[in-house]
């Protein structure tokens, strides 16, 4: 490779005193740390080589470090240096691969490490994160584990950097014995490695693995608790993530903005309003900042939870909406049948200029649906394919479906559906079913309850909605007939299940025999407040 021309003043170096040269390369090194643009960078290069300094490590090295890891460098520009650089070192190598990561490259990253190793340059405790994370990205499995045997021969076998980034690339390939046997050697186990670990099994799905990682942890920070409730949460298990929680708060943890965001989410589905009003709290006395993240879910908690006046209150209170923000009110005034308060929010976010997105016009369609307002979703419906070119999705169709059926405008509805670009879903098909059985449309609600029942055939709740159809209008046959079909099948259903939540605790009761002996005290508890 021919190298490139850099466009530099070269000159012959001035006679200088080695403690000279060593002062004015101390004097621009400092300038160059905090050089703003390349153009000045490539002005202190030029000085570097007035000062004979063009093929020294040191302050090529530090041209190459602005221009290949630096948010105002250029990456191409540091290959350029590193070409001119007759035997460049591990520092320069290193500061490459390191270039090469950020850019996402993450194989040149590694054929660079391949060439360090051919010229007999000898990798240090820097050298080798970059390239195990390179082969990470690129799912470099061979080379990933001669990198291990390298970090070994060049007795690095001690350097908790290394060996955390190796836990980390086998839990990557999901080589979990690998990183369990790795993690078990380690001279010392610190909390990045314990995390690892921990974020490893939840990965995989191994929550109750990672559980007893997490208990055997000496000692447990902030980000060790999140990445536990994290992973609870993250396998749709509210309890467990509410259980730790708990303990989290009697341990006397201090709370962060990831961990109050996790948790905000078993909140929500779980109902625990005084749960995630604590977290709001807590958020607000703890001075943490309230970003757009954080702030749509405490607004989802509150209006999922029925407190649609706290949601509102946290809405207005943001100086800066995002999208996110603006979605949730939407959505959550929707849910809860305020149509007209949703679609005047939906109002005040075009006037500031906010683009809508997908889920937008999600909620505002379902806002005209809970009022009836048959023509307005239309419009809205055409305003985001025509206006905003936003292509609909099964779930916009499947609201649509919902909004025609309420309007009893079925055979517009079954029209929407033939003419969806992709084969409708069970929840698409199921909204015309449904509205079907209200209005009493046998033979349309017989047509699609079948290709319902086909699509899902393991929902008790679509037999029952057919089943019901064909009583309203007395074809009891039919009606053996599917509870029949049911039974073959062996589809049963779930039983049904409500949340309380008293004093803080969320209470799950199964429906059945023993209800009135669970509710007792409850009630008795009740009846004391």
């Amino acid at each position: 490779m021919a190298t490139p021309q850099l466009q530099v003043l070269q000159s012959s170096p001035p006679s200088l005193s080695l403690s000279s040269l060593k002062t004015q390369f101390l004097k621009f090194r400092h300038r160059l740390e905090s050089c703003p643009t390349t153009a000045q960078l490539k002005r202190y290069q030029s000085l570097f080589i007035r000062l004979g300094l063009s093929a020294d490590n040191n302050a090529m090295g530090r041209i190459i470090k602005f221009c290949a890891v630096s948010p105002n460098g250029n990456l191409d520009y540091a290959l350029q240096v590193f070409n001119t650089i007759p035997d460049p070192d591990t520092f320069v190598y290193n500061t490459i691969m390191r270039g090469y990561l950020q850019s996402q490259l993450p194989r040149n990253c590694i054929l660079l490490y391949l060439q360090m190793l051919e010229e007999y340059e000898e990798p240090n405790n820097f050298t080798f994160p970059s390239v195990i994370r390179a082969c990470c990205v690129d799912n470099a499995i061979g080379e990933g584990k001669q990198v291990h045997v390298h970090i070994l021969k060049f007795g690095f076998a001690a350097d908790g950097f290394s060996l955390n980034n190796l836990i980390h690339m086998y839990v990557n390939f999901q080589s979990l014995d690998e990183a369990k046997r790795d993690f078990d050697k380690m001279p010392v186990q610190d909390l990045v490695s314990w995390t690892t670990l921990i974020t490893g099994y939840s990965q995989w799905g191994l929550v109750d693995e990672a559980f007893e990682v997490f208990e055997l942890m000496p000692e447990k920070n902030s980000v060790s608790w999140n990445a536990m409730i994290a992973s609870y949460v993250q396998s749709n298990r509210f309890h467990e993530a509410l259980s730790l929680f708990n303990r989290m708060r009697a341990e006397n943890v201090v709370l962060d903005n990831f961990v109050a965001a996790s948790m905000l989410s078993p909140c929500t589905v779980l109902g625990a309003l005084e749960q995630g009003k604590w977290i709001h709290r807590y958020i607000e006395k703890s001075g943490h900042e309230l970003d757009p993240k954080l702030a749509s879910t405490i607004i989802d908690m509150y209006c999922k939870c029925g407190c649609l006046e706290k949601a509102f209150e946290v809405f207005s209170s943001l100086p800066d909406k995002g999208i996110s923000s603006w979605n949730c009110m939407i959505g959550g005034l929707a849910m809860h049948g305020k149509g007209e308060a949703a679609i005047k929010i939906f109002r005040e976010m075009r006037r500031k200029m906010i683009a809508p997105d997908t889920i937008t016009f999600l909620n505002v369609i379902s806002a005209c649906a809970h009022l009836g307002l048959a023509e307005k979703g239309r419009y809205y419906f055409r305003y985001m394919i025509d206006i905003h070119a936003i292509e609909p999705r099964k779930e916009h169709f499947g609201c649509m479906v919902d909004l025609l059926g309420r309007a009893v405008m079925l055979e517009e509805a079954r029209k929407l559906i033939d003419e969806m670009p992709t084969s409708p879903d069970a929840g698409v098909l199921g909204a015309l079913l449904g509205a079907c059985k209200i209005h009493g449309n046998i033979e349309l609600g017989e047509q699609v309850g079948k290709r319902v029942i086909e699509l899902e055939p393991g929902n008790s709740g679509r037999y029952v909605l057919l089943s019901n159809l064909y009583a309203n209008a007395g074809r009891w046959e039919d009606v053996a007939n599917m509870r029949k079909l049911k039974n073959d099948r062996g589809v049963k259903k779930a039983p049904g299940f409500s949340i309380i939540e008293l004093e803080g605790v969320v209470n799950e009761l199964l429906l059945g025999e023993g209800l009135i002996l669970m509710l007792k005290p409850f009630m008795s508890n009740l009846m004391r407040c």
